[in-house]
């Protein structure tokens, strides 16, 4: 057995835990794809429990409107303009030095997937839009990995622990994605962010229950309304011919690469990742751009306003830029071409 930390001395008198449990957590490694109001409490809630490796994964970075919402991040945060990822780690490092926690500046896509999942035995959805939760179903059941699925808006939220080829998986549940604005946001009725700890501590606690072995799991959708106080649990089953846990058909892990453009929760903005897109030399691109517009520059992003419009590209070394103050696509695609030359 490894050596118990301060941190986890009552948690070690938790039967269901104890010296085995706790042994069990430290040599886990556990993805969270997403570090807002959900993932960034979950993250505090796994790192405090003693998960040895915390795999973080988030495209975004922090801004003064999510200090509202998302813990771990403070108004320095916002200020430097620190992709979530690097200020969740910095954060968790420094309340737990003897865990490895591992921040990723990425989207999760289609081309990534399998491999930042791959050697974790769990992962947790802290993501804002069905398109990424689809993906993170496909590659967990591909991969045999179970994954706990998330969702808060307004004063309500869900929540489903997947275990592949023994639960329901997401499209079991949705055999198809919502149409977009068929389901409200953050951005459109809002959030309270009491809601998004009530359904990441459910979740951490699941994710507690798969490391260590013990501890009944939730087998259903759980759906909990804060505001109204209603409370229910909606049963969940495999169903005949899902494409993804029956039938093996992963389709939106084996989607053909294209450019993809992805309205943000809660922002006016959209991310652009081009397929194929090359890397970006920020230093470079920042003194090409400097008589162009006002810019702001650190270690992980180019922020970047130009004279001629109301727009503004934030742009990351992968290539991927969010465009904030955009009519459409088509203008932010443009606006991309104009500066960047692709």
């Amino acid at each position: 057995m490894t050596r118990a930390h301060p941190f986890y001395e009552r948690q070690l008198r938790f039967w269901d835990i104890g010296p085995e449990g706790q042994d069990k957590l430290k040599k886990s490694c556990v993805a969270i794809v997403g570090l807002g109001a959900l993932g960034s409490v979950i993250a505090e809630r796994l790192a405090r429990a003693g998960v040895g490796h915390l795999r973080l994964i988030d495209r975004d970075f922090v801004e003064a409107q999510n200090l509202g919402t998302q813990a771990l991040y403070t108004l320095e945060d916002a200020e430097q303009m620190l992709p979530k990822a690097a200020a969740a780690e910095r954060h968790l490092q420094a309340i737990h030095p003897e865990i490895a926690v591992e921040g990723i500046v990425a989207d999760f896509s289609a081309e990534n997937a399998e491999e930042l999942l791959r050697d974790a035995d769990l992962a947790l959805d802290g993501t804002d839009n069905f398109e990424t939760r689809f993906l993170l179903n496909d590659a967990c059941v591909k991969l045999g990995i179970p994954w706990i699925y998330n969702a808060v808006v307004e004063s309500y939220g869900q929540t489903m622990t997947i275990v592949p080829r023994k639960t329901a998986c997401l499209r079991c549940l949705y055999p198809e994605p919502p149409q977009a604005g068929a389901l409200p946001t953050c951005e459109t009725v809002g959030v309270i962010n009491p809601v998004s700890a009530a359904i990441a501590a459910i979740a951490a606690a699941e994710a507690l229950k798969l490391i260590v072995g013990r501890g009944k799991l939730n087998d259903g959708l759980l759906h909990l309304d804060l505001w109204e106080l209603h409370w229910k649990r909606l049963p969940a089953e495999r169903r005949t011919g899902c494409p993804t846990c029956v039938e093996s058909r992963f389709e939106f892990l084996e989607s053909p690469p294209g450019a993809i453009v992805t309205t943000l929760c809660g922002r006016d903005a959209v991310q652009l990742r081009l397929p194929n897109a090359p890397a970006l030399d920020l230093q470079a691109l920042a003194q090409r751009l400097r008589a162009a517009g006002n810019l702001k520059l650190n270690d992980y992003l180019l922020r970047f306003r130009p004279h001629s419009s109301n727009a503004e590209l934030v742009l990351f070394p992968d290539g991927r830029a969010i465009v904030k103050n955009v009519r459409d696509e088509t203008e932010a695609r443009s606006l991309y071409a104009k500066y960047i030359g692709l």
